[in-house]
């Protein structure tokens, strides 16, 4: 097993108020990029409505008439208006609505977040801050000048409790700040983002669903 390591907790001022451990099995995990690669074409996959449709040869409505006579008119031969290369004729092999889906296992896309994660923890690029309001009241001036101190990059992640209303209501008119609830946290997400940011909440509800898996 790997060993377990330290990281600063950064409070709302920008000051560090402790430390966090690092679980070396959950933040210290191989980077497998062809596994990242597969679960995110996965995710990318389902994500797609697969509503386009077509008319295929007897859906499309219209007469049986010949366009025009067979012989004499210089033009080739023509049966149906409803013919694909006729103007509102039906589509050859055209799609139809489907699933993307691809089936991917849990554990695949456990390893992926995992990899992708201690890919930010090995490049010094995941932080947890205690909080990103002052009390109970939301504030954006303070959540920006949190995040400003601690990620330099353009592309920041956010990783929320679910129930934390006062940081959504601070960072959601943030922009390149993209906020996500912990139990929707994924790989394609993390790879979006140069850097990634726990709150402590957050983070140990992370660390206790991963320790319960492997349970």
């Amino acid at each position: 097993m790997a060993e377990s390591t330290k990281l600063d907790l950064i409070d709302n001022t920008g000051k560090k108020a402790g430390s966090v451990d690092l679980p070396g099995e959950l933040f210290n995990a191989t980077t497998n990029v062809p596994l990242i690669h597969q679960v995110v074409v996965a995710q990318l996959a389902a994500a797609r409505q697969g509503t386009q449709s077509t008319k295929r040869h007897g859906e499309v409505a219209g007469t049986g008439k010949k366009p025009f006579a067979q012989k004499g008119t210089g033009r080739a031969r023509q049966g149906s208006l409803r013919a694909p290369q006729m103007r509102g004729g039906y589509v050859t092999h055209g799609p139809k609505p489907r699933t993307y889906e691809q089936r991917t296992p849990k554990k695949m896309i456990a390893a992926a977040i995992l990899g992708a994660l201690s890919d930010r923890v090995r490049n010094g690029r995941l932080h947890v801050v205690s909080e990103f309001a002052l009390g109970q009241t939301p504030s954006t001036k303070v959540a920006a000048g949190l995040i400003a101190g601690i990620a330099k990059s353009r592309n920041v992640l956010v990783v929320l409790d679910r129930n934390d209303d006062v940081a959504y209501k601070s960072l959601r008119n943030l922009k390149q700040i993209h906020v996500l609830p912990v139990d929707q946290l994924n790989a394609y997400d993390v790879l979006l983002s140069d850097d990634v940011i726990f709150t402590k909440s957050a983070f140990d509800a992370f660390v206790g669903s991963k320790t319960a898996q492997e349970a």
